[in-house]
């Protein structure tokens, strides 16, 4: 059974069952907030495409840190041990 089955009298008896289960005031808030979602998916699916479609920004440093970054990781203490 497809999307395509749907009659008007089943559509009907769905959108009267999700009133009764939602009321009246809680349907407005519901179908908003599925918009937004809608939306924000569409605008992260847009900037996926853009970061894939975009040439990578190069990064010609071989270390790739800093000089503070690589000391502060050699000058962290060793973790304790919870269990002797």
């Amino acid at each position: 059974m497809g999307l395509q089955n749907f009659g008007f009298m089943e559509i009907m008896i769905i959108l009267v069952i999700v009133l009764l289960l939602f009321g009246a005031k809680r349907i407005p808030e519901i179908a908003g907030s599925f918009g937004k979602g809608i939306n924000e998916f569409k605008r992260n699916l847009s900037d996926a495409q853009r970061q894939i479609t975009e040439p990578a920004p190069r990064n010609d440093r071989v270390g790739g840190g800093t000089a503070e970054q690589t000391t502060a990781e050699e000058e962290r203490p060793e973790p304790k041990r919870l269990l002797n």
